[in-house]
């Protein structure tokens, strides 16, 4: 294995080279890991609310799903909650997905090589493949809080798949991500804030090696795109 490097938030985006992994944990990349699990036809990032609104114009049967500060962003048909989808109105489906940090992470990482996503659902998956890959270097990139602020879950997670990747897991990961209930997570557990965090977003959130694919992000003619490869 190559050089990994741990970077942090939309500058360590900006300063990515090599095999690049963008991770949100709460809840971006999570809830894409899901929405393709929900059978999803593709998933579309893109940096601002204004793209978002253009691509739907431009391509039917998509929905529109995002979050500015956590909360549903206006005239948008979903938030960026994993538990709120329904699967029957997704399945099949263009999805456009604009966030605060992770898709953010992915039209920021311009020096990447390749971009891939990550986050703990599909963490050992993620591993599995830059081992495939073996790249001279890899950028592991927490993306934090709106891509501004370090996120506690983000930092576990680049640290597991580090971990993997140089052959001496995390022996204490469940109780590691445990502690994100208290550290990283407690807003899942504020009762006046269950309409933009619903506690079982935590929980799906923190179900480790869940998928055993990741999703890699390429670009046409429309902008990025995600597609999914088996680990």
């Amino acid at each position: 294995m190559g050089k990994i490097k741990i970077l942090h938030l939309i500058d360590g985006a900006k300063q990515a080279e090599g095999l690049t992994v963008i991770i949100d944990v709460f809840r971006a990349i999570s809830l894409e890991c899901y929405l393709y699990d929900m059978g999803v036809k593709m998933i579309r990032p893109v940096g601002t609310i204004e793209d978002a609104f253009s691509l739907k114009n431009a391509i039917e049967d998509s929905v529109l799903v995002g979050e500015r500060n956590g909360k549903k962003c206006d005239g948008f048909d979903y938030g960026n909650s994993p538990s709120s989808i329904l699967p029957e109105e997704v399945k099949g489906k263009t999805i456009i997905h604009t966030t605060s940090a992770g898709t953010q992470g992915i039209v920021n990482a311009k020096g990447a090589s390749e971009i891939i996503t990550g986050s703990l659902v599909n963490a050992r998956a993620v591993a599995e493949y830059i081992m495939k890959k073996q790249p001279e270097t890899v950028s592991l990139v927490c993306m934090g809080n709106a891509g501004i602020r370090p996120a506690a879950e983000d930092e576990l997670c680049a640290e597991y798949i580090k971990s993997i990747l140089e052959g001496n897991e995390l022996p204490d990961i469940e109780q590691r991500i445990a502690k994100l209930q208290y550290h990283g997570g407690e807003q899942f557990f504020d009762k006046t804030k269950q309409d933009i965090f619903p506690e079982e977003d935590f929980w799906m959130c923190i179900k480790y090696n869940r998928f055993p694919f990741v999703i890699r992000i390429e670009k046409d003619d429309k902008g990025y795109v995600s597609v999914v490869n088996q680990a």
